[in-house]
């Protein structure tokens, strides 16, 4: 899959385990309570330089957030990345950056040719320090996938089998944050609901 992030300042407090994420992400779920998985996206985080957006990878061998300071980003920058596999089984994730796709990582995941993807913007307060992160709204666009049996990559829309929680027309809403799709699936916005 690939597509392309916009970055935003989130109130992400310092010192605590806050973040909010935009990212994708390709999984399998391996039975028993185990899930293998690599997602790739930006990060605001408040362990970790609070204020800065961070270009970021996350998966199951390591079970470590990867940070990647060799590529700057701030608050109204747009990040495209691009997740896949090659025939190896070997999962990739990459950052158009320069000019040029740049591999942030690449990992033997027991995922398979295939995955489930999702594409979203998480916010996580510290259960250890209760509070509200607002979050300005996170554009995301060119949303593509690739179809398992191969072939050339096209835009997510509404005839491949999609999870959203809501019906079409209906405005996703959960604790003050809401989701906007702009074309089913590939184009959307997510962040605090308009009051």
């Amino acid at each position: 899959m690939s597509g392309r992030f916009g970055v935003v300042d989130g109130t992400v407090r310092a010192g605590t385990y806050d973040f909010v994420a935009g990212r994708f992400m390709v999984k399998r779920d391996l039975g028993k309570g185990n899930i293998a998985w690599l997602e790739a996206g930006w990060a605001e985080t408040g362990w970790r330089s609070p204020g800065q957006p961070h270009v970021y990878t996350y998966n199951t061998n390591t079970k470590a957030w990867q940070f990647y300071d060799q590529y700057p980003i701030k608050a109204g920058d747009t990040v495209w990345l691009d997740l896949h596999t090659d025939s190896g089984g070997m999962w990739q994730a990459w950052l158009w950056w320069s000019n040029r796709w740049n591999l942030l990582t690449a990992q033997k995941l027991p995922i398979g040719g295939s995955a489930f993807v999702e594409q979203y913007v998480e916010v996580h307060a510290d259960a250890k320090r209760p509070g509200r992160i607002d979050v300005p709204p996170v554009k995301v666009d060119n949303v593509q996938l690739r179809p398992a049996a191969g072939g050339a990559s096209r835009f997510w829309r509404e005839d491949v089998s999609t999870l959203t929680g809501v019906a079409p027309g209906q405005q996703q809403r959960s604790g003050g944050y809401c989701l906007d799709w702009v074309t089913r699936f590939d184009t959307w916005n997510a962040g605090n609901c308009p009051t």
